[in-house]
């Protein structure tokens, strides 16, 4: 028989053996904390390898081994690259910076943390057709974009063979022109006070291309200066407070003025042809000054401040959203949106009543009796897209519905990636 003495010691030592086995663990784990790759380098500090050991095109070759070579912890890092990113990519006409990024990224709004800016070439923002974009990893293992060759834009004038091409746009022109340069959103202040149209000549209920319509309001129009001619859509409703941000503007068409009225006399009636029209323009239209193009050359990124919001209009009317539509959401300058910032779309989980939790009665007739008792239990969002921040107002942004794996709704959060 073993003395209770002895079983004691023995208890003990095994204890003392345990704790430093967890202790060895823990201070491993403690060791192998994964880094997270950031914005590569600015102007006032490179990060890229020693030109004398290594170029770009040559990091870009061995884009596996590279990052364990520089740096161990690196290769514990979450993955920022795509699988099938290509080592390097020749920039063509007609691609989108939206369409690269998520060739070489799995989260395309991390663009700005791999993007190497050489303080030596002109717009280093900027990417041209021609361009050679460049896989590499810097001396910490990070990885980052290159630009290995400038396109014809990059070259001196003197040495140019082709016109000059404009910088690729984020996403496609063509999917949000009609946003850029026309009124979209409308205060009260402008519903209220802006000019309007008073009526059509030759008694037309509606007016459309080539009809004359009459401008009260209009003040120091110049002949042939044009205006755009918007209809006041629905009121923009915040959920959060339930009040007005604004009313969405529908354009219909574009009035050229085709004789001033009285400058000494503001109330005096303009008269002005309709051209480029999109649909048909009714009485009591607003007339609103042209805006000129905003600009696309933002690139995408997340957000600065953390952000939650609604979507709370699609632009077509309709309930069911999907890829490349516009959205309004009711968050803008003020809560820190800028141009080209990305957010998730969550569809919010539904509340359920839990009949089946601990306690609950499993005979149907139970069941159907404590519905009504039974506790409500949330059911986690579901991610259904990503949307794209193309213009910006002071309570209320415009964004693009990027890639939708789901129908998306009214209501929907949007929050940061």
């Amino acid at each position: 028989m073993v003395s209770n003495q002895a079983l004691g010691l023995r208890f003990g030592a095994g204890l003392l053996v345990v704790s430093g086995i967890l202790a060895g663990c823990a201070s491993q784990h403690h060791d192998a904390v994964p880094v997270r790759p950031q914005v590569a380098a600015s102007a006032g500090a490179e990060t890229g390898p020693d030109p004398g050991q290594m170029t770009a095109t040559e990091a870009a070759i061995d884009t596996a081994a590279a990052p364990a070579a520089a740096n161990p912890a690196a290769a514990e890092a979450p993955p920022v690259i795509n699988a099938t990113a290509p080592k390097s990519y020749t920039v063509k006409r007609g691609d989108t910076l939206w369409g690269i990024a998520s060739m070489f990224l799995r989260d395309p709004w991390l663009w700005p943390e791999v993007w190497y800016i050489n303080p030596q070439v002109s717009n280093p923002h900027l990417i041209y057709p021609g361009d050679t974009l460049a896989l590499a990893y810097g001396a910490d293992g990070r990885p980052q974009i290159r630009l290995e060759s400038g396109g014809a834009a990059r070259l001196d004038p003197r040495l140019r063979s082709t016109p000059i091409e404009n910088a690729i746009p984020i996403i496609s022109y063509a999917a949000i022109a009609a946003f850029l340069s026309r009124p979209s959103i409308l205060t009260s202040d402008e519903v209220k006070h802006a000019p309007y149209v008073l009526a059509f000549r030759d008694d037309h209920e509606v007016a459309g291309s080539g009809n004359e319509i009459y401008v009260r309001n209009l003040q120091n129009a110049p002949d042939r200066s044009r205006f755009s001619v918007v209809h006041v859509g629905d009121p923009l409703r915040d959920p959060d407070d339930g009040k007005v941000v604004g009313y969405q503007g529908v354009y219909t068409g574009t009035a050229l003025v085709s004789k001033a009225g009285d400058a000494s006399r503001p109330a005096e009636v303009t008269k002005a042809l309709l051209v480029d029209t999109a649909r048909e323009t009714l009485r009591g239209d607003k007339v609103m000054p042209s805006e000129s193009d905003a600009p696309m050359n933002f690139v995408p990124s997340a957000p600065q401040n953390h952000l939650k919001g609604s979507i709370i209009a699609v632009v077509d009317g309709t309930d069911l959203i999907g890829q490349y539509q516009v959205v309004a959401i009711n968050r803008g300058t003020r809560d820190g949106l800028v141009n080209g910032n990305v957010l998730a779309i969550d569809r919010a989980g539904a509340s359920v009543r839990d009949t089946y939790g601990s306690g609950a009665s499993f005979t149907r007739k139970a069941q159907d009796l404590g519905t009504s008792f039974a506790r409500h239990v949330k059911l986690p969002d579901e991610r259904t897209g990503l949307l794209l921040v193309f213009r910006t107002f002071d309570r209320v942004s415009y964004g693009l519905v990027l890639g939708a794996t789901d129908t998306i709704r009214l209501l929907d959060i949007v929050h940061n990636p």
